[in-house]
C-alpha cells in the first residue's frame, strides 16, 4: 500500500446483493463506471465475491463488493451463497438489485431479512426500468434504474453516500490520547519480519494520526529506545511500541512516561480492545491439549519469525508450560464453527473495516469463546497490560 492510499479498513464497504440474472453485476459497472464485473446472460457469471477499491464521489474512499447470486443452486452454488453470506460481515451499506419487472422472490427477500437483522442500512435498486411503460413511484428505501441507460444512477450514488454517512463510526486511534504540540515516541524493530522498504500499516496511520492533531512522531528501533528517551526534554507523552519487543521497551521506558503498543490502539479503534482485555484471563486456564485459533486479517509471507504462527505460540507455552494445539487463519477466511477452541487470539485488525472485526468478535462471543489480540496477549503474558492500558484511565 502507498503512503497516499486509504488503507482498505478505513474505506466505506459498499455490498451488492441479488438473485441472479437481476443485472447486478451491470448495476455495479454503471454505479462505477467502469467494466469492474463480468457481464453476461448466463445465469452465475460472477462465481466469488470482487472487491474494488476506488474513489467515489460523493463518498470519497470505497471498497465495491460484487457478490454471487444468492439464489445460486447445487453444491457450488451453496458454496458460493456462503462466501455472499461472509461479505454481510464486512458491509457498511448493502445495495440490494432486482428486476423490477417482477416481485421480489424469497431469496431477494431473505436478503432484506439478513440486513434487518445485521443492521446494514440499505436500498432497493429497482433495475431494468427501461422495460416499464411507466415508472411506479419507489418506496423509502427503493430507487428505479436502468443500468442499460443509466438512468437514475447519481441518484443511486447519492442515496448510498447519504446511507454510508450514517455508518458507525470507529472509535479514535491515537490523536485523542496526545495533545498538540506533545511528542509521541514509536518504537519500530527492524528484523526479519519486517517488510523490506516500508513500514506496515500501523505504524503509517500511528504517524499520519499523530500528525493531523498537531502532535509529533519519533521513530526509533528498540535498540536506541533507551537513549533516546534519557536525552529527550520534555519528556514524550507515551511510547507505543511492536508487540514484538514489548518486554523491553517496558524495561527501557520509565515508568513516568506512559506505555502501549500499536496493536492495542488498532484493538481501540476497531471497537474491541475491551473484549480483547477481558479474554486475555483465559489464557490462565489453558490446558494441554486445548485448540487455540490464531488469526490475522491480512495475508502475507510468513518468515522464519513470524509473530503469529512462531513467536505467539512459543510466548504462550513458555507463559503456561502447556501442550495445545495452535490453528491458524490469515485474510478473508474465518471458521465458522468456533465451539471447540478454548481461546482465540486475533491480530489488531488494520486491513479489516470496524464492522468485520465486530462481526467476527461477535462469532467468538456467540460460540461463548475467550477472545484476545495480539498486543493485549503479549502485554498479559509479560505482566505489563495494565500499564499498557493507563494511557486509557476509562478501560481501567
Amino acid at each position: 500500500m502507498g503512503l497516499n492510499d486509504t488503507p482498505s479498513g478505513e474505506r466505506v464497504h459498499i455490498g451488492f446483493f441479488g438473485r441472479r440474472n437481476a443485472g447486478k453485476s451491470s448495476v455495479v459497472n454503471a454505479f462505477t463506471n467502469q467494466e469492474l464485473a463480468i457481464v453476461s446472460d448466463t445465469p452465475g457469471t460472477t462465481t466469488d465475491p470482487v472487491y474494488k477499491a476506488m474513489e467515489l464521489l460523493p463518498m470519497g474512499p470505497v471498497m465495491i463488493i460484487d457478490t454471487p447470486g444468492y439464489d445460486d443452486e447445487g453444491e457450488l452454488g451453496e458454496l458460493r451463497v456462503k462466501k455472499t453470506v461472509q461479505v454481510l460481515g464486512k458491509t457498511d451499506c448493502a445495495v440490494l438489485v432486482t428486476d423490477c419487472t417482477r416481485e421480489l422472490d424469497d431469496s431477494e427477500k431473505q436478503l432484506t431479512e439478513l440486513f434487518v437483522q445485521k443492521k446494514i442500512p440499505y436500498i432497493i435498486a429497482k433495475n431494468k426500468s427501461d422495460l416499464l411503460e411507466s415508472v411506479p413511484q419507489a418506496g423509502s428505501n427503493e430507487i428505479y434504474v436502468s443500468a442499460l441507460n443509466k438512468t437514475n444512477i447519481n441518484e443511486l450514488r447519492e442515496l448510498v453516500g447519504r446511507l454510508s454517512n450514517v455508518k458507525e463510526q470507529e472509535d479514535p486511534l491515537v490523536g485523542d490520547l496526545v495533545k498538540a504540540g506533545e511528542l509521541a515516541v514509536l518504537c519500530i524493530p527492524i528484523d526479519k519480519a519486517a517488510p523490506k522498504g516500508r513500514l506496515i500499516l500501523p505504524q503509517q496511520q500511528v504517524i499520519r494520526d499523530l500528525l493531523e492533531h498537531g502532535a509529533a512522531a519519533l521513530t526509533c528501533r528498540e535498540t536506541e529506545l533507551k537513549g533516546y528517551l534519557e536525552q529527550l526534554n520534555p519528556k514524550p507523552a507515551v511510547v507505543i511500541t511492536d508487540s514484538q519487543v514489548f518486554a523491553k521497551a517496558n524495561a527501557d521506558t520509565p515508568a513516568d512516561i506512559k506505555l502501549t503498543s500499536f496493536s492495542i490502539l488498532m484493538a481501540r479503534h476497531k471497537g474491541f480492545l475491551e473484549i480483547a482485555v477481558r479474554g486475555a484471563k483465559a489464557i490462565d486456564t489453558l490446558k494441554d491439549g486445548d485448540r487455540i485459533l490464531i488469526s490475522e486479517g491480512c495475508t502475507h509471507h510468513r518468515q522464519c519469525e513470524d509473530i503469529g504462527t512462531v513467536k505467539l505460540p512459543k510466548l504462550l507455552k513458555k507463559y503456561t508450560g502447556k501442550e495445545f494445539r495452535p490453528e491458524f487463519s490469515s485474510g478473508r477466511e474465518f471458521p465458522d464453527d468456533l465451539s471447540d477452541f478454548a481461546l482465540v487470539i486475533h491480530c489488531g485488525g488494520c486491513m479489516l473495516n470496524a464492522r468485520e472485526m465486530q462481526s467476527r468478535m461477535q462469532t467468538v462471543e456467540d460460540a461463548g469463546v475467550p477472545v484476545t489480540n495480539y498486543g493485549t496477549a503479549i502485554a498479559y503474558m509479560n505482566g505489563i497490560l495494565k500499564r499498557s492500558l493507563e494511557i486509557l484511565p476509562g478501560l481501567l
